[in-house]
């Protein structure tokens, strides 16, 4: 349905103690890390203090398969060479970016951005409102070099068409309001691309992306780093930048060390100038000592989530027996030594809008309700190993999960929670998984798995039209492990999405929000994080705010100090 003839009456404008674990230093010396020039040499003054020059050697933790796509860690990587239409404060405030204003139809279906003039992908491509359509007709399309697994889920339903009605016009028509769309055009999946390199396919795309971003992807050694070199000719930084114009750094040696002792100790040892995701042991240490900048994402926390189309948890009894059999608190508190905080709320993460902090503390341990709960079900044998029996079966519950979800000191949570949950008499066997291959489907087949445990991030609560939509016209949803199909919570969330009234929205996704945490086909366990350590010489390196938190190194620069 297309609606041009609706007008709008709002614009938006603006400017563009687990003791023994030490960090061993000493190793690092024999690790052949790839070198770039010092990033501590400056050049070239500009203004006021800022020095323009050196390379900024970062620190991450996992390699992708592709330089872009639907994992957040390709989406920290994204960040640094694409743009997005517009971009999301730290208050949650949209703002511009690619687009320096946009309008709003009174029915909320059409919206009408006005692009930056003046702007190319670093291909000398146009980056114009026809560009933009390009990307965003293609992530909902079925090319697979082109459809995007993040946008495609939220906007599937609600989508009708992007259209460059000028050259620096784009007209995005919706079939029925989102309310969300900006949230979404603000993370940094959305990056727009060169439609012209777009057409090379992906397998080229995966390895040399084009954006218009502040730096341009200059080689992917495979196994060791991506480096990126600086677009001198940068002219579309975001409202939420310190500065613009290109960036005062020469590039990134983004290194990946997967290996957390490796890692923070390349850190202490002078390898590298930042890093991200400080190990729990150095937590305290690493606050002591340096600039610390930390990102609680909001959406999903990482959470438990229980398959709910057979036994045993297709038994809500059974399901919340489990969440009271486990000490949650006390797994997280003893893996990750007081770095990140519990939390019980398993529809959605604290950094949310809508977060409830009353539910934070939800099924808090006891080992008593647990076992009468379990006995309500109708488990109420036991076999010579002490666990549960029903109609002849043991409860067994298998928990897959992957190091692309789960941070390596996390692991040690599953075991504390493997050994609490048998008290109650449930037989809990983990799964670890390699990134490939969980990525490829293994343990995550209907018959794989009891729980498996995940995290999706995003702004808010909008993330519940992902994990939660039923299947329909013979089409599963896979973005719901816990398979659990509620109609009228369905309902909710599509009523919350499009409530053009603030308040009421918010109150729609928290009766969703309440009706998750009681039925409890998830389980929560604690926060995604984001944590980069910064050398004190290297100024101005911030989080974004889209979604993710990813790390923003286009203001940054090194002063004098060393």
């Amino acid at each position: 349905m297309h609606l041009s003839n609706a007008r709008s009456t709002r614009q938006f404008t603006g400017k563009s103690d687990y003791p023994a674990r030490t960090v061993k230093v000493a190793l690092l010396v024999l690790l052949g890390l790839s070198q770039l020039p010092s990033s501590i040499h400056a050049q070239e003054g500009v203004a006021g203090s800022v020095k323009r020059g050196g390379v900024i050697r970062y620190g991450h933790f996992q390699e992708p398969a592709c330089l872009f796509g639907g994992w957040v860690q390709q989406w920290y990587l994204q960040r640094q060479y694409s743009d997005n239409l517009v971009a999301r404060s730290e208050d949650g405030k949209i703002v511009p970016w690619l687009a320096e204003s946009w309008t709003i139809s009174d029915d909320k279906k059409i919206y009408t951005f006005e692009i930056k003039p003046n702007v190319k992908f670093t291909d000398g491509t146009s980056l114009d409102a026809q560009a933009i359509a390009d990307n965003i007709n293609g992530w909902l399309s079925s090319a697979p070099d082109l459809r995007n697994p993040t946008a495609a889920p939220y906007l599937s339903d609600s989508f009708e068409s992007a259209t460059a009605i000028a050259p620096l016009k784009l007209q995005v028509t919706l079939k029925v309001p989102f309310q969300p769309l900006l949230n979404v055009f603000a993370q940094s999946s959305q990056g727009i691309l060169s439609p012209s390199a777009l057409k090379r396919g992906l397998a080229v795309n995966c390895e040399n992306p084009v954006g218009s971003g502040p730096f341009i992807v200059d080689k992917w050694r495979h196994g060791r780093e991506v480096t990126f070199r600086r677009n001198p000719d940068y002219n579309s930084a975001p409202a939420t930048a310190k500065h613009q114009g290109p960036a005062y750094i020469d590039g990134i040696s983004w290194k990946f060390l997967p290996d957390q002792t490796v890692r923070y100790g390349s850190f202490i040892a002078g390898e590298t100038d930042a890093i991200y995701d400080i190990p729990a042991i150095a937590w305290k240490e690493a606050n002591s000592r340096f600039p610390l900048l930390r990102h609680i994402t909001g959406g999903t926390p990482l959470r438990l989530a229980l398959y709910t189309a057979r036994p045993p948890f297709d038994d809500v009894l059974v399901r919340k027996a489990f969440a009271y059999s486990t000490d949650r608190k006390a797994a997280v508190d003893t893996s990750f030594l007081g770095s990140l905080p519990f939390e019980g709320n398993g529809a959605l993460s604290q950094s949310s809008p809508e977060y409830l902090p009353e539910l934070g503390q939800s099924y808090t341990y006891d080992i008593r309700k647990a076992n009468q709960l379990l006995d309500q079900a109708g488990w109420t044998e036991r076999n010579p190993s002490g666990v549960r029996v029903k109609n002849g079966n043991p409860l067994i519950v298998r928990v897959s999960y992957s190091n692309a979800f789960l941070k390596p000191d996390g692991e040690q949570a599953l075991q504390v929670i493997q050994q609490q949950a048998r008290a109650a008499g449930f037989d809990v066997r983990l799964q670890p998984t390699n990134p490939a291959d969980f990525f490829a489907g293994k343990n995550l087949g209907p018959d794989d798995y009891e729980i498996v445990l995940l995290y999706w991030v995003a702004p808010g609560a909008e993330i519940f039209r992902i994990s939660w939509k039923p299947d329909q016209k013979g089409e599963t949803n896979r973005f719901n492990p816990s398979r659990y199909q509620d109609l009228t919570l369905w309902d909710i969330i599509q009523r919350a999405e499009q409530e053009l009234n603030g308040a009421q929205r918010v109150a729609l996704y928290q009766q969703a929000e309440r009706k998750i945490v009681d039925e409890a086909p998830v389980i929560g366990l604690t926060v995604l994080d984001v944590t980069l350590a910064t050398k004190p010489n290297l100024k101005d390196v911030w989080l974004d705010r889209g979604s993710v938190g990813e790390p923003v190194f286009y203001d940054a620069y090194f002063d004098d100090g060393k």
